[in-house]
């Protein structure tokens, strides 16, 4: 008979520091060198998302404008440039940051490079090429928002901060017709600056890597480093949308909470994790497994660069809409009042820690998590601490944050369908 090994969590683990480097201008460059592979991915990070537009859609046109064409290549000729040497660029953007990330094998990185500096460095912002992009993404945006979770993220971001604020809004697809070159070029200019800028480097890094980076980002702008005034949030309990037709509800429920750095955070993933994080999470026992309810729910801690708030959310047959909202609260009424099994929570630490180990294997994830790491102001250790605070938690802690943090009334529900 085969005996099934021993599941052995990690207590701790080794997160690679970065080396931080300083250009002239001041631009911070981060560097997690290797030599296992023969890869380099180089991330440049620009505080550029969209809570830092003055008008509405123009940081994401801006960001997925780099690669369509700058003042020596055209869109085509950069795409058959990084494609001739199997490299490629990704362009992202959040309520806070833009990040253009480039990955190329090492022998082809300064031919990579050079593609680069035209995409970040020299975009040309074509009006041809601008209207095209805005035209196909108010198409987009329209189909999206008949999607009834489309339109319950939207109305929950909505009811967690405001509808006037940066991370609340939702504008109107039909203000793409009112971008204007002029307001791409005039967001590139305030936003794509040295002051508002890192890079964070992964991979096979060596001299001549970092001074063809460094070389790039000599050549941004100087800037400052704008700050955008927020409104005061200004929360909504409940709020639901009626669809005729729908066959379906979407359910969210959370409330707003902490960023990162707080020192309940990783608590708080915990008791996400317990309720929604995972296949087996008390969450989808209760609504799928046992009711059938919804083929899948989740929970989480969402991170914001000003704020940070838990959300739990499933999509259901639109006759089940109130009996899935009974047993959500009944679950975390449940976290509440009971203390959690020393088995139970062992399953989701395991799970959690897993996860970190996943992601951290390989350069890329590692680059991905510094990135996340700087944007808080922490170093990689932070994430060593993480892990350690994870393993460490206890039932009672857990009961203690769900009571504190849990409380019915201090909850946020949105529903639409």
């Amino acid at each position: 008979m085969i005996e099934q090994p021993e599941i052995i969590t990690p207590r701790s683990v080794d997160m690679p520091r970065a080396v931080q480097h300083t250009a002239s201008n001041g631009v911070k460059i981060y560097v997690l060198d290797t030599d296992d592979f023969e890869v380099v991915r180089f991330t440049f990070v620009f505080r550029a998302g969209t809570s830092m537009q003055l008008k509405s859609f123009t940081a994401s046109a801006t960001a997925n404008m780099l690669g369509e064409g700058s003042t020596s290549l055209s869109a085509q000729q950069i795409a058959d440039e990084l494609d001739f040497y199997g490299s490629y660029f990704d362009v992202n953007i959040d309520r806070d940051y833009s990040y253009i990330s480039f990955v190329s094998l090492s022998k082809f990185f300064s031919e990579t490079a050079h593609v680069a500096s035209e995409i970040v460095l020299r975009p040309a912002f074509e009006e041809r090429e601008l209207q095209r992009y805005c035209q196909k993404r108010k198409q987009s945006l329209a189909i999206e928002r008949k999607k009834v979770e489309v339109q319950s993220r939207e109305l929950f971001a909505e009811a967690l901060f405001g509808a006037n604020h940066p991370y609340g809004i939702s504008a109107s697809g039909d203000r793409y017709d009112d971008i204007t070159r002029d307001d791409i070029i005039a967001l590139y200019q305030r936003l794509y600056t040295a002051a508002n800028c890192f890079v964070v480097c992964s991979g096979r890094v060596d001299d001549t890597v970092l001074r063809s980076i460094e070389e790039m980002v000599m050549t941004l702008p100087a800037g400052n480093t704008p700050r955008v005034e927020f409104p005061d949030v200004e929360s909504t309990p409940s709020i639901r949308r009626d669809i005729d037709g729908a066959l379906q509800s979407s359910i969210r429920v959370g409330r707003m909470l902490f960023q990162r750095t707080h020192p309940d955070f990783v608590g708080m993933q915990v008791v996400a994790a317990t309720l929604g994080g995972y296949f087996g999470s008390r969450l989808m026992q209760n609504l799928r497994e046992e009711h059938g309810y919804t083929y899948g729910v989740m929970a989480a801690m969402v991170n914001f660069d000003r704020e940070g708030y838990l959300a739990i959310a499933t999509q259901v047959a639109r006759e089940h809409r109130d009996d899935a909202l009974r047993e959500i609260y009944y679950e975390i009424e449940r976290l509440r009042t009971e203390l959690i099994s020393e088995e139970e929570l062992q399953m989701v630490k395991n799970m959690m820690i897993g996860e970190v180990l996943r992601i951290l294997d390989g350069p890329f994830g590692i680059a991905d998590v510094t990135i996340e790491n700087i944007m808080c102001g922490v170093g990689n250790e932070y994430t060593e601490q993480n892990v350690e605070t994870i393993f460490a938690i206890t039932p009672e802690e857990i009961l203690h944050l769900a009571q504190k943090y849990l409380r019915r009334e201090d909850l946020i529900e949105t529903v639409v369908g």
